[in-house]
C-alpha cells in the first residue's frame, strides 16, 4: 500500500488507523493463531515419530526404537532384509514413507511405510523378499481377506492392489481355492478358482530379487 503525507485532523486520522491496524492482537485472534500454529505442530508430529524410529533402526538401538514403536513394529523394521532406504517420502495423514531412490524393490512400497499413532509408530509395512512364486500370491490374498491395502503393496504393484481391491473380500460369498502356480512367458501364473471362474495373479521376479503381483486378471467358466 503507497503512503501519503497528511496534514492536520487528516494526519491525526491516518495515525490512529494505524495505531489500529498495529494494535496486539485480541483475545480471539490469538487463540486462532495458537490453534493453528497447534494444527501445524500435529501435522509435523508423525514425521518427527517416524524419523525418531528410522534413526533407531539405523544406529541398530532396539531400546530407542521401542520408545518411539510398538513391539511389533519395531520388529518388523528390524526384520527388513534390504539396505535402508536412501530418502524420506514425506507424510500422507498418519502415514509416513521411507524409499529407495537408486534401485526399486519389490511390490509397490518400495522401502518401508511406518503408520503412527500419537507419539509412536503403531505398524509398520516393508518391502518383502519372497524367493517363491506361490508365496507373493498368498500373501496378497490374505490382505485382501483382511482388506489391507498396505499389506498387499509390500509384495504387489499398486496395479494389482487397485485391481484386487475394487471389490471387497465377503467371507460368505464364493469360496476361493488356490490352484498352485505355472509357468507363462514372462514369470507364472498363480490361479484361485471359485465357482464361476478364477482369478490370475500374475508374478514376476526371481528367487535372488525376490517374486511380487504385478498384473491380476480374471477368467470366466
Amino acid at each position: 500500500m503507497s503512503r501519503r503525507f497528511l496534514g492536520g485532523a487528516a494526519a491525526a486520522a491516518s495515525a490512529a488507523a494505524l495505531l489500529l491496524t498495529f494494535s496486539p492482537a485480541s483475545p480471539a485472534s490469538a487463540t486462532s493463531a495458537t490453534s493453528t500454529a497447534s494444527a501445524a505442530s500435529a501435522q509435523a508430529a508423525p514425521a518427527g515419530v517416524a524419523k525418531k524410529l528410522f534413526k533407531a533402526w539405523l544406529s541398530g538401538d532396539r531400546d530407542a526404537a521401542a520408545l518411539v514403536a510398538s513391539p511389533s513394529a519395531v520388529k518388523t523394521l528390524f526384520s527388513y532384509v534390504y539396505r535402508a532406504p536412501d530418502e524420506f517420502g514425506g507424510c500422507v495423514g498418519n502415514a509416513c514413507r521411507f524409499v529407495h531412490t537408486s534401485v526399486h524393490m519389490p511390490g509397490g512400497l518400495n522401502g518401508i511405510l511406518m503408520i503412527v499413532s500419537g507419539s509412536k509408530v503403531a505398524k509398520v509395512y516393508e518391502s518383502r523378499h519372497l524367493t517363491t512364486p506361490s508365496a507373493p500370491a498368498k500373501y496378497l490374498f490374505k490382505a485382501w481377506q483382511q482388506g489391507d491395502r498396505n499389506r498387499g503393496l509390500e509384495v504387489a504393484t499398486g496395479t494389482a492392489v487397485k485391481t484386487l481391491f475394487r471389490t471387497k473380500y465377503d467371507p460368505a460369498g464364493v469360496t476361493h481355492f488356490f490352484q498352485g502356480c505355472t509357468a507363462e512367458p514372462k514369470g507364472y501364473s498363480c490361479a484361485y478358482s471359485y465357482e464361476g471362474g478364477a482369478m490370475l495373479m500374475h508374478v514376476r521376479g526371481s528367487k535372488a530379487r525376490g517374486y511380487d503381483v504385478r498384473s491380476i486378471s480374471y477368467i470366466a467358466d
